[in-house]
């Protein structure tokens, strides 16, 4: 790889729903893009797309140390989740515990990585609807539900830690809290619940936040009353009824 410093993103799930969305707006901003993916069959497409390609596993720490080194990325953006397409409620028991697994060993396998591999930025993605119950719209600094709910606990101590890692980390930590995904890949074709975001738009925040955000927590939902994302339209100049034709 022995990409320009000034000029790779290091982007964590390329082959994802909103890794696919982000990929090609990097891209025409100038960057070079080296993306993972876990499955090789997957290279194809991130080639298609104009991303080097990387078979890693992020719970392999070695191999992402060795890949990010190589890389050598001024940015480093995490959207890796582990969940099942169109969210299919038989898989997601077992996928809501892979994929809090994830935010956090990943998490921490990933920022230990890029911060050895000297990355100025680092965004992550987390989520904006697992607030605690309170007056909407919901703030960034609202507090979440309690690691003990019987039903998200699991989700919201993965969000925690993610969040936790990612903002502690000695770089410039951002953290995006999207609202249910909808869109081309993810199963949804129309908003599936309160607080939801396309895909598009979700993946043009990711772009904002390299040159506009400052370090910190933003909302990246649509205007509907559940979260306030005055912040993200504010400071990175988001705006949630974007899409790639605009």
């Amino acid at each position: 790889m022995n990409q320009s410093a000034n000029k790779c993103i290091f982007l964590a799930g390329a082959s994802g729903a909103i890794g696919r969305q982000l990929a090609p707006l990097l891209i025409a901003d100038g960057w070079q893009v080296v993306g993972t993916t876990r499955s090789a069959d997957k290279t194809p497409l991130l080639r298609e797309l104009g991303v080097e390609p990387v078979v890693v596993d992020v719970f392999d720490a070695i191999s992402l140390r060795s890949a990010l080194t190589d890389a050598q990325p001024a940015i480093v953006i995490h959207q890796l989740t582990d969940l099942p397409y169109a969210l299919e409620a038989s898989k997601m028991v077992a996928a809501l515990a892979r994929n809090a697994r994830l935010r956090i060993e990943g998490t921490r396998n990933l920022v230990e990585a890029a911060v050895l591999a000297g990355a100025k930025r680092l965004i992550a993605q987390s989520i904006s609807f697992i607030y605690a119950e309170g007056p909407t719209p919901h703030r960034e600094e609202d507090p979440l539900l309690a690691e003990t709910d019987p039903v998200f606990g699991e989700t919201v101590h993965g969000v925690a830690s993610l969040e936790r890692q990612v903002l502690d980390a000695p770089l410039d930590g951002i953290v995006l809290r999207y609202g249910k995904l909808y869109g081309p890949g993810t199963g949804f074709d129309v908003p599936a619940a309160p607080g939801s975001v396309h895909v598009s738009a979700a993946a043009k925040a990711a772009q904002l936040s390299i040159a506009n955000a400052v370090p910190g927590i933003y909302n990246v939902a649509e205007n509907d009353g559940s979260v306030l994302t005055e912040k993200a339209t504010n400071i990175l100049g988001w705006n949630a009824a974007w899409r790639p034709d605009q």
